[in-house]
């Protein structure tokens, strides 16, 4: 499904909000095609949704597993309802049914993907995560196309998050993708669907975001190049404003005569650059001033927190790479994204964890300060930098998975260190 968009000036309402546009307003190009998957890595981030389960089948389901163990519920996507089973018999693998067609039998459709992955919990117990994906159409077109959501389950028995026992989060993975003109210059554009309910427009369950890499450093900014398209914004002193909008995402963009203040793009912190320093005081009431403490060192900044499950099913393989590392100069301080009151929880979980190095804390969940510094708004998130020169060593993937010990050595070898 392919979008391009030459815009004409327009003065029109867009679902109870209104439209000022300059008589002789300036209009933009707008390309935009259906990214089917792969949005979130793109968007460098992603908003969970939960999926409540219940043990009662519904009736409109005329089809599903015979089994005594199945939660059942239902997602509201592209205008239609799509009846989800979460079968997880004891003592056996988990299953999980997605009605795709929307006829109530959740067996003949496509099977999701959704795999296992064990994960370290309290006590020293070993708990399960499941995680996977599956498409559901954008829209009740018979040609609309199928756009996948990612999805994925704590265990249920898990004590640390007693409170998502009966859940299946899930989130989009599909966004429209393309590039606007404003002006003279074309930017890199994404018009995003956070709740995933499958409609663009602004009568969804919530208004999308229309994303512009400003500075086209190929990442977005959440704070400054992230726009509500029911408000204008400014980009480089001229207002902009989104109309016309539908729900498979095709709009319009011109000149407004409201007044928006401006929000710059963030300082870059790409591979190479300079990492922003500050200075904070650590959970063990030290202060540490960063990047200046770490001379002759090479130091991670780490963004997580206890209750953000990709953040700790990353802790394993740091908690060892330190341990191999640490001793031949690489440090880690870790910035916790908790909520307020939550420092015992933190020294629970990195006491278990073997999560021996500092940790620097405010209790302001998103808001937390370093994170706004560094425009932090999604985690995990890391950077490591040459404790000498502040340079970013490396960002991203990089700091993520198997290939972390490998960035490690890479990093102390560039150093001079062996």
């Amino acid at each position: 499904m392919k979008m391009t968009i030459m815009l004409l000036a327009c003065a029109c309402g867009l679902g109870g909000w209104a439209t000022v546009l300059r008589a002789d307003a300036t209009t933009a190009q707008v390309k935009m095609e259906v990214m089917a998957e792969g949005a979130m890595r793109k968007l460098g981030g992603y908003m969970p949704q939960q999926l409540k389960l219940v043990a009662l089948k519904p009736a409109s389901l005329k089809k599903g597993p015979d089994s005594k163990s199945a939660l059942y519920g239902a997602i509201q996507f592209g205008g239609a309802k799509h009846i989800v089973v979460l079968d997880e018999p004891e003592g056996a693998d988990s299953k999980l049914y997605v009605d795709v067609n929307g006829n109530g039998d959740v067996t003949d459709d496509p099977s999701p993907t959704w795999e296992k992955k064990e994960y370290p919990g309290p006590g020293g117990k070993t708990f399960t995560q499941y995680t996977g994906a599956f498409k559901l159409p954008l829209g009740k077109d018979e040609k609309a196309p199928l756009v996948t959501l990612a999805t994925y389950r704590f265990d249920s028995n898990d004590p640390q998050r007693a409170q998502f026992k009966n859940t299946l989060f899930y989130y989009r993975d599909y966004a429209l993708d393309g590039e606007v003109t404003l002006g003279e210059k074309k930017y890199h554009a994404m018009l995003v669907d956070d709740k995933a309910g499958g409609d663009f427009s602004a009568k969804g369950p919530a208004a999308p975001r229309l994303m512009i890499d400003r500075n086209s450093d190929g990442k977005f900014d959440y704070r400054s190049e992230s726009f509500d398209v029911a408000k204008a914004f400014n980009i480089d002193g001229t207002v902009w404003k989104v109309a016309d909008l539908t729900v498979d995402g095709n709009f319009k963009l011109a000149t407004s005569t409201e007044q928006v203040a401006e929000i710059k793009p963030p300082a870059d912190l790409s591979v190479g650059k300079i990492i922003t320093p500050f200075k904070a005081q650590k959970m063990d009431g030290k202060p540490v001033n960063f990047p200046a403490d770490y001379k002759g060192k090479v130091v991670m900044l780490d963004f997580w927190a206890t209750w953000c499950g990709p953040c700790m099913s990353e802790v394993p393989g740091l908690a060892k790479a330190y341990a191999e590392y640490h001793p031949k100069g690489v440090e880690i301080l870790g910035i916790s994204l908790d909520q307020p009151n939550s420092a015992p929880k933190i020294k629970q979980v990195t006491g278990e964890n073997n999560m021996t190095w500092p940790q620097v804390y405010d209790g302001k969940f998103w808001q937390a300060e370093i994170a706004q510094l560094y425009n932090i708004n999604s985690i995990p998130a890391a950077f490591l930098v040459d404790g000498d020169t502040g340079e970013i060593l490396a960002a991203g993937n990089s700091l993520r998975g198997p290939g972390l010990e490998e960035t490690f050595k890479a990093a102390l070898e560039k150093k001079g260190k062996k």
